[in-house]
């Protein structure tokens, strides 16, 4: 990776990404881009920063052309919730993005990370030690749209030799950025709460276990992904992996030996419950750890630790 675009990069994982990759690689070869530019922050002057629709292929070509960009992160999506509220427009967005994404890669030898999701999975799926490969039929837009993508980026892989690689993500939970409107966001919500005020009100049950994942971790699997040597990768796109799984009480009690006067309480939102409960609980994640030695960082009580020292500090 000499020369890299990241898309969607104000969201939760691409704002922290972007930085890392900068880091790494050096922040004037690793341009950010979403749909609208943010107030002045640490993403926008640290490096060179775009507005951009990914539904714009001109303007996606110009990018690519102009900066000889080789590897593209493509992050720019709507979100489970938000996308279950406007259908139509989530197929646009993520579908018509992608395939403008997967084209641009093909037309300039780019190779793509793409993150797909638990939400690809649907209630036919074996919920524990999810298999890498199994059936596969989500009942929410974004899910369908994951599951699309997936095979979309397989296609483009056997067709015309896109490098195009992938994992299924779990709940994605950070320190610095605050969700976008997805399934899991109670499990960053929580943490502020917890903080200001000792309380929170769920919108899930506190029984609904899923597969979580910290920041850190989530970063490092993707970066982890996309060096990898490629004779070694036999699925190469939608990797399962994971870190942690909880309910909403294992991690508040969790919270609660940090901050004993913390309380929950569990205010049902009947859609996002609706779609986890369409989710697997916990994935098997044996061939990432076997094909690239995917390995996470961070269990519960690690994150919950870091997480409350973090904020605390903003």
């Amino acid at each position: 990776m000499k020369k890299i675009l990241v898309t969607g990069a104000t969201g939760q994982l691409g704002s922290e990404l972007t930085i890392t990759l900068r880091n790494r690689y050096g922040a004037e070869n690793v341009f950010a881009a979403a749909d609208k530019k943010p107030a002045l922050n640490e993403l926008t002057q640290s490096g060179p920063y775009y507005c951009l629709d990914v539904r714009d292929m001109p303007v996606l070509n110009q990018i690519v052309e102009t900066n000889n960009i080789d590897t593209i992160f493509h992050l720019a999506a709507l979100l489970s919730a938000v996308a279950e509220q406007q259908p139509q427009q989530a197929w646009d967005v993520n579908m018509n993005g992608l395939i403008n994404v997967l084209e641009i890669s093909r037309m300039h030898q780019c190779a793509l990370f793409f993150p797909s999701s638990i939400a690809a999975f649907g209630t036919e799926t074996p919920s524990m030690d999810t298999p890498q490969d199994t059936i596969q039929r989500p009942t929410t837009i974004y899910g369908i749209t994951k599951v699309s993508g997936e095979l979309l980026c397989d296609y483009y892989h056997h067709r015309f030799d896109v490098d195009a690689r992938g994992l299924r993500y779990p709940g994605l939970i950070s320190s610095k950025t605050k969700p976008g409107g997805g399934t899991t966001d109670y499990a960053v919500d929580i943490f502020y709460a917890a903080i200001k005020s000792q309380h929170y009100e769920c919108f899930l049950r506190a029984d609904t276990q899923l597969d979580m994942m910290y920041m850190p971790d989530a970063i490092d699997a993707a970066i982890t992904l996309m060096t990898a040597d490629s004779t070694q990768l036999k699925h190469r796109n939608a990797f399962n992996v994971t870190a942690m799984n909880f309910t909403p009480q294992q991690l508040a009690a969790e919270i609660q030996k940090h901050i004993p006067e913390f309380t929950i309480a569990y205010n049902v939102d009947p859609l996002r419950q609706a779609i986890a409960d369409s989710w697997p609980r916990h994935m098997n994640d044996s061939a990432a750890k076997a094909e690239w030695d995917w390995q996470a960082q961070f269990d519960l009580q690690a994150m919950v630790k870091d997480m409350l020292e973090k904020i605390a500090l903003n």
